[in-house]
């Protein structure tokens, strides 16, 4: 456990992306050093990117609208309103690049948020997943090893769990038979993560993550794709004829559940039988966590709080289920509970009434 109002210096990677600004903000918040790296890549709307890093007090030397904002490979920048966070843009796969930061920063903590996201896309370009996920992370891991961070936090996936039909998902289920090359990869993160947990005593702990949505979320999320069509007098898809539900957890709680981790690092379980294993933990440093809301709602559910906080109806475009994709998901949240204390707070119509708020004034300033 870290001691109760020690600062640290935090690696926070994917600071451009939904989770990793909103953690980095509050850890800057409460007083934490963060060096954030991202490569800005345009998987979706690099403008959502660049007004992430401008709300963090990351710009660029250019000056004017944000579509002219270019930020140089491997160069530091200071923020404007954070005197204690550094920006660098930087792709996880770049061995190099990634060693000599780990080599100059001397962080206490990892928190490796950057990733190739999305289900669907990873249908259509797998090679990427494998490159971010996969070549990404196992620089982060050669980082912490050859540099003595034995503080990891990084992200999992609720898409993990693939096929299991039995809910609500615990960690303490089997997670062998994914469905996409993005669960697959982040599969992979698990098992690298206790490899180097049990070799090298990087106490790495992985949080599976439920549905998260908020202000400043991805584009290519149910909420902003409903948002963006109902205001704009389209139709919605609704997947599997609106047969599906999802443990939607607001970005506040997720955040609240990371800095849980991050000051209570992985520890052995002195308790774990080799003949009977416990998936969740090890003999190693090491610990899973499922963190959502703990509470599923139908689709159907969300769609309609989003037509109240809109004040408008969507229409609606029924259709199969899509390759990939899982009919629900539920998050058993116990172990957080249990040993943190854990506990998600956002009613989902706050959250949604939250997000549409941001939603209007964000798209309202860049016409």
């Amino acid at each position: 456990m870290i001691a109760k109002g020690k600062k640290l210096k935090i690696l926070v990677t994917g600071t451009a992306g939904f989770i990793g600004y909103h953690l980095a903000k509050k850890l800057l918040q409460r007083g934490d050093e963060v060096v954030g790296i991202d490569n800005i890549n345009d998987y979706y709307d690099v403008n959502l990117k660049y007004g992430r890093l401008k709300d963090l007090g990351i710009e660029s030397q250019n000056t004017g609208n944000s579509t002219s904002v270019e930020y140089e490979e491997g160069i530091a920048y200071k923020s404007t309103q954070y005197p204690k966070h550094t920006f660098i843009k930087l792709d996880l796969s770049n061995n190099q690049g990634i060693n000599e930061l780990f080599k100059t920063q001397k962080f206490d903590a990892v928190v490796n948020l950057a990733a190739q996201a999305g289900v669907r896309y990873s249908l259509e370009n797998p090679q990427a997943y494998i490159q971010s996920n996969i070549v990404g992370f196992m620089n982060i891991l050669e980082g912490c090893r050859h540099y003595g961070v034995k503080n990891l936090c990084y992200a999992s996936s609720s898409s993990v769990y693939g096929l299991n039909q039995s809910q609500p998902f615990k960690t303490t289920d089997s997670t062998e038979h994914q469905v996409s090359m993005y669960a697959a990869t982040k599969k992979s993160n698990e098992m690298m993560a206790h490899t180097y947990a049990h070799l090298y005593g990087i106490q790495a702990t992985g949080l599976r993550f439920f549905t998260v949505y908020g202000p400043w979320g991805r584009p290519d999320m149910a909420p902003m794709l409903f948002t963006d069509a109902i205001l704009n007098d389209r139709a919605i898809k609704v997947f599997n004829h609106g047969k599906m539900s999802r443990d939607f957890t607001y970005i506040d709680d997720i955040v609240d559940g990371l800095i849980k981790v991050i000051d209570n690092p992985a520890q052995e379980n002195t308790q774990w039988d080799a003949e009977n294993p416990d998936i969740s933990s090890s003999a190693a440093p090491y610990k899973l966590y499922n963190i959502g809301n703990n509470t599923p709602l139908s689709l159907m559910k969300f769609i309609e709080t989003i037509e109240d906080a809109l004040g408008k109806k969507a229409e609606k475009n029924y259709l199969p289920m899509q390759d990939g994709d899982v009919v629900s998901t539920y998050a058993d949240v116990s172990g957080l509970i249990d040993d943190f204390g854990y506990k998600p707070e956002t009613e989902l119509k706050d959250g949604i009434f939250e997000f549409v708020r941001w939603y209007r004034e964000f798209y309202e300033s860049l016409k």
